[in-house]
């Protein structure tokens, strides 16, 4: 398979390719393809070898592009690590991809555990990294790379609470690259910042791997902040860039996005969670293009375009699909919708994920000839126009983080001073939904709010953990015996 990124560095190599957004440091394509060469060669020395699997542990930082491309070049899988997670959720993860070695960056050293390791650990800090990158070592690379061979696994929760690991093949990143740079007419003067954390499709795959791919810039920046966000965008000429919603909530809101006008942008892109129409209408009153788009893990997560223009017009529309893909709506006999109603959204296209991480049937029951469930619901209007009109069963969507209901309540039901919980998800206009859990308590026990997400923050990650506790004498049930989730929504939204 031909390694497009060498090839973009020939064609581009003076052109700034990575901004760091907090330091200011640059690199052009030359350099970060010199950085990439000389990581895949210290890969190499230390026996890292096509198949083997390079975690990272980092916020967003250049590093993931040295490895990303490093791997790249060797036919290794590169699997970034979700750094909000906690230690044990981390070891599962670890346990599962037995990766040859875990590279970990300075500020995440406090999230090892420190335990004797099976796994080469490389810091990101230490004198030896820093030595390859100024060295002259390149790989001697032995094996040839196919479009078919796994390039990442990227973990996302799974509904038993378990994480799955989604295998992305050299050919699933590079379709959804060529697929985003047709539709959404990407050109190599575009600068985008990256603010999504990029151990998520939504951070690597939506826009950073695309501008990279047609020879514009990428900006990473580690935490974001409305007010810096601003700055950065007006000081960089940024021209497009993806947030999630509660980000948005947080931009609007800030003095500063009244007192600009982003001169240099010309589209403002939101995902991870259907995004509040307040949004839309605070873009709108500025004359600003912002627009919503769908996807996830298993499939780009770039799969539809609309222009600003109708996105304003039909508002909450993610649009038609883009040209290198197919999607439909199905009903519950797998036949397709009319216009209007509601179904299953299906997706189909070269840009789809090759499989589970060692989960076969997972994997098969993914796939229906060739199209992916994706478990979420959609429907089209008459016009050809897609809405998103729900989630996959259960899930909450907090802050563009996926929340599995169930590991949370399997946690609050191992305390010793509970009876019964359930977790939902409630409307927020900052975080888009948060986590809720109701609770019964055994009798003549004492378990406040504090100690309960004391409890939790123990074993899970931070944006798992409730933001609100409710305890009641029991729980609501339907006529089955069942919890009555839809009573329980209503109850406390």
């Amino acid at each position: 398979m031909v390694n497009w990124f060498e090839k973009r560095c020939l064609l581009a190599p003076d052109h700034i390719a990575i901004i760091d957004g907090d330091t200011g440091e640059r690199w052009s394509y030359r350099e970060a393809e010199i950085r990439a060469c000389r990581v895949a060669g210290y890969l190499q020395s230390h026996g890292v070898a096509k198949g083997d699997r390079v975690a990272l542990l980092s916020r967003n930082d250049v590093c993931y592009f040295d490895l990303l491309f490093a791997c790249g070049k060797l036919g290794a899988i590169f699997v970034p690590l979700n750094w909000r997670l906690s230690a044990n959720e981390l070891r599962y993860i670890l346990d599962d991809c037995t990766p040859k070695a875990v590279v970990i960056h300075d500020d995440m050293q406090t999230l090892w555990d420190g335990e004797a390791s099976p796994y080469k650990v490389i810091s990101i800090s230490d004198a030896e990294y820093e030595a390859a990158l100024q060295s002259d070592i390149s790989p001697a690379v032995t094996e040839q790379v196919h479009s078919s061979d796994p390039f990442a696994i990227i973990y996302t929760g799974g509904t038993t609470g378990k994480p799955k690991g989604v295998v992305l093949s050299h050919a699933s990143i590079f379709w959804n690259s060529v697929n985003t740079v047709l539709s959404w007419n990407l050109t190599s003067n575009d600068i985008t910042p990256t603010y999504m954390p990029m151990f998520h499709t939504g951070g690597l795959n939506a826009l950073s791997l695309p501008v990279l791919q047609i020879g514009g810039t990428v900006i990473v920046s580690k935490a974001f902040d409305a007010d810096k966000t601003i700055e950065l965008i007006n000081r960089e000429h940024c021209t497009i860039i993806l947030l999630v919603p509660t980000m948005y909530h947080m931009l609007i809101k800030s003095p500063l996005f009244a007192a600009t006008d982003f001169p240099a942008m010309h589209t403002f892109l939101s995902g991870g969670a259907p995004c509040p129409h307040t949004v839309y209408q605070a873009f709108v009153a500025k004359g600003l293009n912002f627009k919503e788009g769908y996807g996830l893990t298993e499939a780009g997560p770039n799969n539809f375009y609309i222009h600003p223009e109708m996105a304003a017009i039909k508002i909450g529309s993610v649009g038609k699909p883009m040209i290198l893909n197919d999607i439909k709506i199905t009903d519950s006999e797998g036949e397709e919708t009319k216009p209007g109603e509601v179904g299953e959204i299906m997706l189909r296209g070269g840009h789809l994920f090759e499989s589970y991480w060692r989960l076969p049937e997972a994997t098969a029951q993914a796939f229906t000839d060739g199209w992916l469930h994706t478990g979420d619901l959609g429907r089209k209007d008459e016009d050809g126009y897609f809405y998103i009109m729900g989630r996959k069963k259960d899930m909450i969507i907090t802050g563009g983080e996926n929340v599995y209901p169930l590991e949370v309540e399997h946690l609050i039901r191992q305390h010793p001073s509970v009876k019964e919980a359930v977790v939902v998800g409630l409307p927020d206009d900052k975080w888009g939904e948060v986590v809720a859990a109701v609770v019964v308590t055994l009798e003549g026990s004492e378990l406040d709010e504090e100690q309960l997400r004391e409890y939790c923050a123990c074993s899970i990650g931070k944006y798992k953990v409730p933001k609100k506790f409710f305890y009641v004498d029991e729980l609501p049930k339907t006529p089955v015996g069942k919890i009555d989730i839809n009573r329980i929504v209503q109850s406390y939204s």
